[in-house]
């Protein structure tokens, strides 16, 4: 693939299916850059991933985010999102980073909080720990020598701990991106008028207890925007 073509990588977990659908839409409709998205669903990854569920995990995408770099095949720069967020601003802008702050081997928003609820969407516990959703919103440098060691075969049989935390990495190889891009629903206050990228963690407007969220009336005009087809006028 063309190196000037930008991969994005997009969980994907059918229980919230629309919401990977909405997500797409979001961003191809305001980038001004060639992309190729793809889905990081578990039915195409058979014979990559092996991993059996962890009854902690909280989506179907919770580790196979990690093989990037190797469906990468390690080459070129390359995105990863969470499904339920939506994108609110042309998606290159998120690698002005790169010139500002060049080198590192991934960049992320680098939360730092405890979450306000114990449970989320679909009575999911919701853990706590260090680190936690800085792998939501990844910018990965898939060529940096560091992330030759994210393999397949890591990916399989690394505790949760060492792939959500980075510990592959040193943590000056790990890059800042703005908070705006990763903007966390219902755990920040008071959201700026440019959030870039919306993330409805603890559950999205798809979900009915969900439906009054931050930003939902967005959420619901995107999601219209993509069902949208022009029909031929009535004679």
């Amino acid at each position: 693939m063309n190196q000037s073509v930008l991969k994005v990588f997009i969980g994907y977990d059918p229980v919230e299916s629309v919401a990977w659908h909405a997500m797409v839409h979001s961003i191809l409709t305001r980038s001004s850059i060639p992309l190729a998205i793809i889905p990081v669903n578990l039915d195409n990854l058979r014979g990559v991933y092996t991993r059996e569920r962890d009854p902690k995990q909280s989506n179907a995408f919770s580790f196979t985010r990690f093989l990037v770099p190797h469906l990468s095949g390690y080459q070129g720069h390359a995105l990863f999102f969470d499904c339920d967020m939506m994108l609110r601003t042309d998606i290159a802008e998120v690698l002005e980073v790169l010139d500002r702050d060049p080198g590192k081997a991934v960049y992320v928003v680098k939360h730092d909080y405890q979450p306000r609820d114990d449970i989320k969407y679909l009575n999911t516990v919701q853990y706590s720990y260090p680190r936690k959703n800085w792998s939501s919103v990844m910018l990965w440098d898939c060529g940096h020598p560091a992330n030759r060691a994210v393999t397949a075969e890591m990916v399989n049989t690394a505790s949760p701990m060492a792939l959500h935390r980075f510990q592959w990495l040193q943590d000056e190889q790990i890059g800042e991106l703005d908070v705006r891009w990763n903007w966390l629903v219902g755990e920040y206050d008071e959201p700026p008028s440019d959030v870039k990228n919306v993330h409805w963690t603890v559950g999205g407007p798809y979900f009915e207890e969900y439906r009054g969220a931050d930003f939902a009336p967005e959420w619901f005009a995107e999601h219209e925007r993509m069902n949208y087809c022009k029909q031929r006028p009535k004679s």
